[in-house]
């Protein structure tokens, strides 16, 4: 059923681009036509120039689209393949910056590693400063359409960058390819209940960890709402730590024993991260969360209305509760 609706969809788009493209002929020709009856060999100029423009831009395209050929990878190191494969990455790797023998022509295998290794710096960086961004994200706009794409969005650009930051040339199908290797190592993607609790596993650590202990002061309360966001911000995190570790992971395989070690070496790292980034946006977020609370219970503690004589003794109890709940909120804020 796959195949037969995959042929189909290559069809209609065959379909519709042999329309599309007829009717842009007519119309071309048509409008080619009433400019020679304007000016002389002026719809000759016409077509001769847009033909020249749909070339160049066919050119571009397939350009962009067309993907390296690249040699297949040795089931291990110094195996069978291994060199042609060796050969293309000193041909294909970006040479970074930072490199001591950036300037060498021959490429060897202790050169490749060396570059790799000053990439993947860079690379988790980049995977870093866009894994904080998704946190606020995640525990701000959880369950939003907006939360999602913006999400979303981020980690595409992030195996962008990582893919240009790897490759001196770039293109789209290879990009893709990237990323559909990605997607497929993320948890849910394939869905397998065994692998879920070592994905939760950290995520649950740091949320517990680094949020019981600054929560409001006698805000018990609050510890639902406060577990909900860092729960949400952190696997928020987790999923663009592992999307851009695993992104990196790829763009620096030597041997098929290095693609199957991806999932379990990206795990680690990610949850690694994830430490890390929690810990720095913790402070930030509960001092954020805190202040809006507390401003925001002693506002509406404000429209409580004071006790008159002609109240009830329901009332007069409220406005005293009230104003004993505003006065401890204020006491702590000062604290």
């Amino acid at each position: 059923m796959k195949k037969q609706l995959l042929s189909w969809l290559r069809l209609l788009a065959s379909f519709i681009t042999l329309l599309v493209a007829a009717v842009a002929v007519n119309q071309l020709y048509s409008l080619s036509v009433v400019l020679n009856g304007l000016l002389p060999y002026s719809g000759y100029a016409f077509l001769t120039l847009w033909g020249l423009f749909f070339a160049v831009t066919l050119f571009t395209g397939l350009q962009l689209w067309n993907a390296p050929k690249v040699p297949p990878l040795a089931d291990r190191v110094g195996g069978n393949n291994f060199e042609p494969y060796i050969a293309y990455l000193g041909k294909s790797l970006a040479v970074h910056h930072a490199h001591p023998d950036g300037g060498k022509e021959e490429h060897d295998l202790r050169w490749i590693k060396a570059n790799i290794k000053l990439h993947e710096v860079d690379a988790l960086n980049t995977t870093k400063t866009v894994a904080t961004k998704n946190f606020f994200i995640g525990a701000f706009a959880q369950n939003t359409s907006y939360g999602t794409t913006t999400s979303l969005v981020n980690n595409i650009k992030l195996v962008w960058n990582i893919y240009a930051r790897y490759h001196r040339k770039h293109s789209i199908r290879e990009f893709l390819r990237l990323l559909r290797s990605v997607y497929e190592c993320l948890p849910l993607s394939d869905f397998n209940k065994e692998e879920l609790p070592a994905h939760i596993k950290p995520i649950i650590q740091c949320s517990f960890s680094n949020t019981l202990s600054s929560l409001l002061p006698g805000g018990n309360l609050l510890t639902p709402f406060f577990l909900n966001l860092f729960l949400a911000g952190a696997t928020n995190t987790y999923l663009t730590c592992l999307a851009g570790i695993i992104a990196s992971k790829h763009c620096q395989v030597l041997s098929l024993e290095d693609k199957d070690e991806i999932i379990q070496q990206s795990m680690f790292e990610a949850a690694f991260m994830l430490k890390e980034i929690v810990k720095e946006c913790n402070p930030i977020l509960s001092v954020t969360i805190s202040n809006a609370v507390k401003k925001a219970g002693i506002e509406s503690l404000d429209t409580v209305t004071a006790p008159t004589s002609g109240s009830s003794v329901a009332q007069d109890i409220v406005s005293h509760l009230a104003s004993s709940i505003k006065h401890i909120i204020m006491e702590s804020g000062k604290e």
